[in-house]
């Protein structure tokens, strides 16, 4: 969506917004550490973030990484910084057909400081002059695709030389830029209040009738304060060094009396009315404490509608924008989903409702990758020599003492607090679980646990849990499953013998909302071909767990055999209202070590029962073990 058409809507709302502001690190750990922050921040509720570009297209590789990543999988609209420094137009194309295909539909063109080294901005060869060239560019070569934003500067431009007519030139200039098409104003950072609200009145006087953001720089510590105020020569009201001069020793006393002091100067400026100012824009130096405590201060909270408009956290990419529907079983392996569905031409309501369709595309071709390197995954998950500590592993993870699984890279989500105990339980008593969702009856959309979607409508969940299990186990659990006619399974092997006790074809929606003036919305489904298709990356996971410790270690024989043995189930409870009921075939108040100990046993007799059979026909028949294993001993095994 193009920010102005986000600006607009939060007006009619009535609401104030803000926006973060983030820049390329040098780094490939540093530009990882930046999507978790971003993906943390956005939880904060920005209406958008902008990603700054290096003078010269110098950072321009992770300039659009980073715009892809926060449009793709992040899912948070964002626009590009462009500027005209060392940028030939080819260079220029190619970062507007990046932005294009990412789904960026925002850019703010800016002329650029000058090459590194020199002193005087001097045109590149090729390139643009200024900034409104820029503008008029974009807007002849892409019309409609992108909303164009440029700078102001209320202090003036460094360039510019004092003095009223140098000033009125400048507004001027600023003109020159909204009339070639520049839809709104991102302003320098400043600390005077007077000197902004005196711009606003000057720009407002030219005619210029574009929304204004102000730039906004929380001030993280004494030393970035100091170097950001003589960078830029920023003007510094006198009781801003009167507050911070006594505490300028201490970094969390100057976060901390620095926040105040920002967060006034922003009230006074929402509170202007003949500013109509209505939203601010953040200069996060790529930190969070500094944004979250001054967001804090303003009393400013993030709507759950911007947060989570879904359930799941959609895509911006244009071929994307329009899925409304995905299968629950991919909840915790975004980025696989997204890369395995790429190519798919269209995403509609239909798509996960009918796979019959011939829109449903196949999920091949996509590497699984657990994204762990051993060292890191023994010092996390140790060296499991029996299933009891296996077992150990996922409960710990479900009490929230273990920060990853290899099917989830990220901690339980908040909702999972409402059931921990009882999956923790369930892990114990041998139902290794990898997914789950608890049952909620109509909550409003705005609860912070469970909400999603629009403002004034309720939302619902089926109970929902998916686990790996022995077959040992799976037998009595179906047999108590289908005594209660509002539970449906499906469980499946790493050959693909599937058993279910539903026998429709169509998806089972486990998520909708209900919401104003909307059709019932229906994100999230259960169904049996994607299931099928998702057991692969299932376990092909877990084996990539066990091939992270040595070959014919116990840890990766016990593993390898746990995947090898085990079925994948997902269960369901129909009835939404009762949520514990999806907890009662598993029986959770018997012994989970006494469970433990039959799955061994079983596990060892079955063992042992193969190997005797193996040992009497080779005996029977005067054959090695090589020749067994490669003729009428497979049916042996096989079975």
């Amino acid at each position: 969506m193009k920010i102005t058409e986000k600006l607009q809507k939060a007006e009619k709302e009535g609401r104030t917004f803000w926006s973060f502001e983030f820049f390329p690190p040098r780094t490939a750990q540093g530009l990882q550490n930046l999507y978790d922050r971003i993906e943390r921040m956005r939880n904060l509720g920005p209406e958008f973030i902008d990603i700054t570009w290096g003078a010269g297209g110098k950072n321009a590789d992770l300039t659009s990484s980073l715009v892809q990543v926060c449009q793709e999988t992040i899912g948070i609209e964002t626009c590009m910084h462009l500027c005209c420094t060392e940028m030939p137009k080819e260079k220029v194309e190619w970062a507007l057909a990046q932005a294009k295909q990412h789904g960026c539909q925002n850019i703010l063109a800016l002329r650029g400081d000058p090459v590194a080294g020199t002193s005087k901005w001097e045109p590149t060869p090729g390139g643009f002059n200024n900034a409104v060239d820029l503008v008029k560019h974009i807007h002849k070569h892409y019309p409609g695709d992108f909303c164009v934003a440029v700078a102001g500067f209320p202090q003036g431009h460094p360039e510019t030389p004092e003095g009223a007519d140098a000033s009125k030139q400048e507004i001027q200039w600023l003109k020159e830029k909204v009339d070639a098409g520049a839809e709104f104003i991102f302003t320098q950072l400043f600390y005077d209040v007077n000197i902004f609200f005196d711009w606003v009145k000057r720009v407002r006087a030219a005619g210029i009738s574009v929304p204004i953001v102000p730039g906004i720089m929380p001030i993280q510590n004494w030393e970035k304060f100091e170097k950001w105020v003589a960078r830029e020569n920023i003007v510094v009201p006198q009781h801003f060094y009167d507050a911070l001069g006594p505490v300028k020793g201490d970094d969390e006393k100057v976060r901390q009396v620095g926040t105040k002091l920002v967060a006034q100067m922003c009230k006074e400026i929402l509170a202007n009315k003949e500013a109509g100012i209505k939203g601010l824009h953040i200069y996060t130096l790529n930190l969070e404490k500094g944004a979250r405590m001054l967001l804090q201060e303003l009393g400013l909270e993030g709507r759950r509608e911007q947060i989570a408009p879904l359930p799941w956290r959609p895509s911006l990419t244009p071929h994307r924008r329009a899925e409304s529907i995905r299968p629950i079983f991919w909840a915790n392996r975004v980025q696989s989903y997204l890369s395995r569905t790429d190519d798919w031409d269209e995403f509609p309501n239909g798509r996960w409702g009918d796979s019959r369709s011939p829109a449903y595309g196949d999920l091949d071709g996509y590497p699984v990758s657990i994204n762990i390197n051993a060292n890191d995954a023994q010092n996390l998950w140790g060296h499991p020599t029996t299933f009891s500590e296996i077992c150990d592993l996922f409960a710990r993870f479900c009490r929230g003492d273990l920060s990853k699984l290899p099917w989830s890279s990220q901690p339980p989500a908040s909702e999972t607090s409402v059931i921990d105990e009882q999956l923790a339980k369930m892990n114990e008593l041998g139902y290794l679980t990898i997914n789950s969702q608890p049952a909620v009856d109509g909550v409003p959309s705005d609860d912070k646990v469970h909400g999603w979607g629009p403002t004034g409508g309720y939302v619902y969940q089926k109970a929902y849990l998916e686990f790996f299990v022995s077959p040992e186990l799976l037998n009595p659990l179906i047999r108590r499953i289908e005594r209660d006619p509002r539970i449906t399974y499906y469980a499946v092997n790493k050959q693909g013998d599937l058993r279910t006790n539903t026998h429709s074809e169509g998806p089972n929606a486990v998520t909708w909302g209900v919401f104003p003036g909307k059709e019932i919305v229906q994100p999230t489904i259960v169904e049996a071909v994607s299931f099928i298709a998702w057991k692969d990356e299932a376990f092909e996971l877990g084996l990539q767990w066990a091939n992270l410790y040595p070959p014919s270690s116990p840890s990766r024989e016990l593993i390898e055999s746990t995947m090898n043995t085990s079925y994948l189930v997902n269960i369901v409870a129909n009835d939404f209202r009762d949520g514990m009921s999806i907890f009662e075939p598993f029986l959770l108040d018997q012994s989970a070590s006494k469970v433990s100990k039959v799955v061994e046993s079983a596990q060892q007799t079955v063992n042992g029962v193969l190997n005797g059979v193996v040992e009497s026909v080779k005996n029977a028949v005067g054959l090695d073990g090589h020749a067994i294993a490669n003729g009428n001993g497979i049916a042996v095994n096989g079975h």
